[in-house]
């Protein structure tokens, strides 16, 4: 088989671990040197393939890339940037087969959630519809966990871990406190259409009456008078209450509680808040002192508390992506697949990226309790897995040691293209 170069990018929110997944990537491409060259990364996820800003993987160091396992954020840079489809916007396709001519580039990995494996699905159609010899597999990740047939995606263990946590840690807090000050507490946690990072909120209490007290997930419609009877039940019974609720919450007809007006790059309806929209309607109808929090880019970026378990799938993943490629399947993804629940088992099968692209798992609803405010037995079963062990990272100094790159830029060979 002869060599050819591949491509690797990250792509929509970052998370503790997807660095991980591009050590698992960028080490299993240098185990096979007879197949593949050079690694180069797009720098800002597919722009980077567009616009030719392409970084040279191949100059770090062995240590640099280790060191990405521990490392959050993206180190190569991502992006909120959607594929038109290649029938309309038949430029950017031949595009990105100039830019994959000028530098060999026959693998291409694409790291991101649900919109991202619609770029690597439409990039896969190039070997068949423009000609171009490549194979396209995607690597998956989100926080949001709504990824369908993987088991879980990677990314979300490690927030689910951070949420439950927090709202364990946060809820002492308020414990102290209540016979004379804050009676009630709102964490905001993402998740825009499905409510499992909230549903994590409801590790942090093992037994009735312990917080949280309530969770608001997206896929129940919000109740005003519903939910604040609860929260005036909970402040009776326990001197306090304790809320986790999902930024997607919405009312019956879909609204979105905090509807921001806007959307994202990849049309998505901007969300701003609805922590503050909910502690303002529990002080107007109930009166109580509250504080609220919003997890927001904390818990995607907690690398200190990630999960054990989410840190070993991710770096998983990426490794069996570059199997793929290497075997030529094309329009694939690797997938966690549960073999077992008690003990915990699992191992990476292949899905098809048709099956995967923009299409979103919600909360089955006997993860919810009967009356909407809780997890049932069969959610916590299926969650409790997924945030067990640690994996910290180095410390120095008394904070984590995060991977240094060169991010050596690679020359242009082609003109400037405007996106």
């Amino acid at each position: 088989m002869a060599q050819h170069n591949a491509f690797y990018a990250q792509s929509g929110g970052v998370t503790a671990v997807i660095n991980a997944s591009a050590c698992g990537v960028i080490q299993a491409c240098r185990q096979a040197p007879e197949q593949i060259g050079k690694v180069y990364a797009g720098h800002n996820g597919i722009i980077g393939a567009l616009t030719e800003d392409l970084i040279d993987v191949t100059q770090e160091s062995d240590e640099a890339i280790g060191a990405l396992r521990h490392t959050p954020g993206g180190a190569f840079g991502s992006c909120r940037y959607k594929l038109k489809d290649i029938d309309t916007h038949r430029a950017q396709y031949e595009r990105l087969i100039e830019v994959f001519k000028a530098h060999d580039i026959r693998y291409f990995f694409y790291n991101g959630g649900g919109d991202s494996a619609d770029t690597c699905l439409k990039v896969s159609q190039l070997s068949e519809k423009l000609g171009y010899p490549l194979t396209a597999i995607h690597v998956p990740k989100t926080v949001d966990n709504d990824l369908p047939i993987t088991d879980n995606s990677p990314g979300f263990g490690s927030v689910a871990k951070y949420i439950a946590t927090s709202t364990r840690e946060a809820s002492l807090d308020i414990a102290s406190m209540c016979a004379t000050s804050t009676k009630v507490f709102v964490l905001e946690v993402m998740g825009r259409h499905a409510g499992w990072i909230a549903a994590a909120g409801g590790l942090a209490g093992e037994g009735e009456g312990e917080p949280p007290h309530l969770i608001i997930f997206p896929e129940v419609a919000f109740n005003r008078k519903a939910v604040m009877a609860r929260v005036e039940e909970s402040v009776k019974n326990n001197g306090y209450c304790v809320i986790v609720v999902s930024e997607g919450a919405r009312y019956e007809d879909g609204t979105f509680l905090a509807d921001a007006g806007n959307t994202d790059a990849f049309g998505h309806r901007q969300l701003g808040g609805v922590a503050p929209t909910l502690a303002g309607m529990i002080k107007q109808d109930l009166g109580y002192k509250y504080h609220w929090a919003v997890a927001d880019y904390l818990q995607r970026a907690a690398r200190h508390l990630a999960s054990r378990t989410d840190v070993e799938q991710a770096y998983a993943v990426g490794r069996e992506a570059v199997t793929l490629a290497l075997a030529g399947k094309n329009s694939m993804m690797p997938a966690i697949r549960r073999i077992s629940q008690s003990p915990y088992q699992w191992d990476v099968i292949s899905a098809p990226l048709a099956q995967i692209a923009n299409q979103e798992k919600f909360m089955p609803r006997d993860f919810i309790s009967e009356n909407g405010f809780e997890i049932t037995q069969a959610c916590r079963d299926y969650l409790s897995p997924l945030i067990q062990g640690e994996d910290f990272p180095p410390f120095e100094n008394g904070l984590p040691k995060v991977a240094k790159l060169k991010l050596a830029k690679v020359d242009k060979k082609l003109p400037v293209f405007t996106l």
